[in-house]
C-alpha cells in the first residue's frame, strides 16, 4: 500500500493552461522528499466505449503523488516546491486529496503486477452514502475480484480517503472511495467493455449499499514521471 495525494487541475481555456504547465510540475514535484512515485494523468485522446456511463470531460490533468506514509505526505506538502505549483495554477487547482491506495491481483496472477500499462479508467464514488464504512467495505471485499476478470486487464487499484492536514486553501475531493482499472491500450479497454463481464459488473453495482453521491468515470492516459 501507498499513501497518495491526488491533485486535480481544471482546464484554463488558454494556451498557458495546466497541460502546458505540466513540465514545471514535473520538475518541482519530482524532487519532493520521500516521493515513491509520480504519475501524470491526462484525458484519453480516443473515445472510451463504456456502454453504461459517459461522464463528460475529465479534469485537464491529475497528478498522483505516492509516499510511504501519511506523515511523509504531510512533510512533502510543507515543502515550498509543492506549494509553488499551487501558486502558479491558482484557482485551477480543484482538489488536493490524500488517499490510501491498495493493489489487487488480476485473474490468474499470484500478486499485483507493477504499474506499467498506460491507459487508466479512473472511477470515483462521491459522498454521501447511508453508511460510508459499509459501502467501502462491501466494495473492496467484492468488486475488485470481478474487475480482475476483465479481458486484458493489467491492474486493479482501490483508494480510500484519509483525513490529513491538506494544502492551505485547497479542499479535498468529496470521495468516499476510488477505483482504477488499467490496460495497455484504450482499445483493450473498449474490448473489455464489450464483454459479458461488463454487464455482470453493472448488475453487481446495482447491489451496492445505498449511496446518493455522484459516481464518475474518466478515461485517462497515464505517464510515469518518477518511480
Amino acid at each position: 500500500m501507498n499513501t497518495v495525494c491526488e491533485v486535480a487541475i481544471a482546464a484554463s481555456g488558454s494556451s498557458s493552461g495546466p497541460v502546458e504547465r505540466a513540465p514545471q510540475a514535473m520538475e518541482l514535484w519530482a524532487g519532493l522528499p520521500e516521493l515513491v512515485s509520480f504519475d501524470l494523468y491526462t484525458p484519453a485522446a480516443v473515445q472510451a466505449e463504456d456502454p453504461y456511463v459517459q461522464d463528460g470531460p475529465a479534469p485537464a490533468w491529475l497528478a498522483m503523488l505516492a509516499f510511504p506514509s501519511l506523515e511523509a505526505l504531510e512533510r512533502a506538502t510543507g515543502d515550498k516546491r509543492f506549494m509553488a505549483i499551487f501558486a502558479s495554477l491558482g484557482k485551477r487547482v480543484l482538489t488536493c486529496t490524500a488517499m490510501q491506495r491498495s493493489d489487487h491481483s488480476v485473474a490468474g496472477a499470484d500478486a499485483p503486477a507493477p504499474l506499467h500499462a498506460r491507459f487508466s479508467y479512473v472511477v470515483r464514488y462521491h459522498r454521501p452514502a447511508d453508511d460510508e464504512a459499509l459501502f467501502a467495505r462491501h466494495y473492496i471485499e467484492t468488486h475488485p475480484a470481478l474487475l480482475a476478470r476483465l479481458p486484458a486487464i493489467r491492474n486493479v487499484m482501490c483508494y480510500l480517503p484519509l483525513a490529513w492536514k491538506h494544502a492551505a486553501g485547497v479542499p479535498p475531493a468529496d470521495y468516499m472511495l476510488g477505483n482504477e482499472v488499467v490496460f495497455d491500450h484504450i482499445d483493450h479497454f473498449n474490448e473489455a467493455m464489450a464483454s459479458p463481464l461488463r454487464h455482470e459488473l453493472r448488475a453487481h453495482f446495482r447491489q451496492f449499499p445505498i449511496f446518493s453521491g455522484r459516481n464518475t468515470h474518466y478515461p485517462m492516459a497515464r505517464r510515469r514521471i518518477v518511480g
